[in-house]
């Protein structure tokens, strides 16, 4: 298999296991495709978040969506939380151009660390 293969092959499994996660939890492909994106595929930290956010935007409205015409979107806490979101993204998105690689590693690892231990205690 030659490299270009194997590097779009990488790609590939990467965005259908994080389209899985974020269709199966409804969120949560970043921690998934983040990780595999700078380990696997050796795409730099500050790419590889910004690359997840415009990836995961298309199956996330498709997940909307679903959820939306089934019934289970939650208007009186969607949209409050849908506003905080917003500018939580905006301030998170210049945050990403402000802060070093080596600092977003450590706390996009600290995150996730923090959410498998409440994950798995509570």
């Amino acid at each position: 298999m030659t490299k270009d293969l194997k590097e779009k092959v990488y790609l590939a499994l990467t965005g259908a296991l994080t389209g899985l996660a974020n269709g199966f939890f409804g969120g949560g492909g970043g921690m998934i495709v983040v990780p595999l994106m700078t380990f696997l595929l050796q795409v730099q930290a500050k790419k590889a978040h910004a690359t997840a956010l415009a990836v995961i935007l298309p199956i996330t409205l498709i997940s909307a969506f679903i959820y939306f015409t089934s019934g289970k979107f939650n208007f009186a806490i969607g949209v409050p939380t849908g506003v905080g979101v917003v500018i939580g993204g905006v301030i998170g998105a210049w945050l990403l151009g402000k802060i070093s690689a080596k600092w977003l590693t450590k706390v996009f690892a600290i995150v996730m660390l923090v959410a498998g231990v409440k994950s798995m205690v509570f």
